[in-house]
């Protein structure tokens, strides 16, 4: 259901309804690049801008020490983070918390296509600048 409260809700209800279908259609099981080459062809369908396998440098000091990899950035707004996992840890929302921050987008997407049901978890970033 799209609520105007949480920014962005129109494509997130977008993101998560593909998705469930790709989830209703593979099931539980597979790793998790089948599930994101699978919800590449679900946004395609819909005409959502979207990169996938978005690199992006990591900086500490001004210096650069790495690069990390989101799985999505959808329209340059919402950052998904895909896993096949039976449970999320805290490591999972660590993760794309930093993502977030470092990446400099305002809310994310964590989902999980390795239980029973589909999961997700929306995320807000509080350091979000805008440019």
């Amino acid at each position: 259901m799209i609520k105007p409260e949480y920014k962005y809700s129109d494509i997130t209800e977008a993101i998560i309804g593909c998705a469930m279908k790709v989830h209703r259609t593979l099931g539980k099981g597979f790793p998790e690049y089948i599930y994101q080459r699978a919800l590449e062809i679900e946004l395609n369908k819909i005409s959502l801008h979207h990169q996938r396998e978005v690199e992006y440098p990591v900086y500490y000091e001004e210096k650069l020490i790495g690069k990390r990899r989101v799985d999505f950035v959808i329209d340059n707004k919402v950052l998904i983070e895909l896993k096949a996992i039976s449970n999320f840890e805290a490591s999972h929302l660590n993760q794309i918390i930093n993502y977030l921050t470092a990446f400099n987008l305002s809310i994310g997407l964590l989902i999980n296509f390795g239980k029973d049901s589909l999961e997700f978890k929306r995320f807000t970033n509080n350091n979000y600048i805008s440019k």
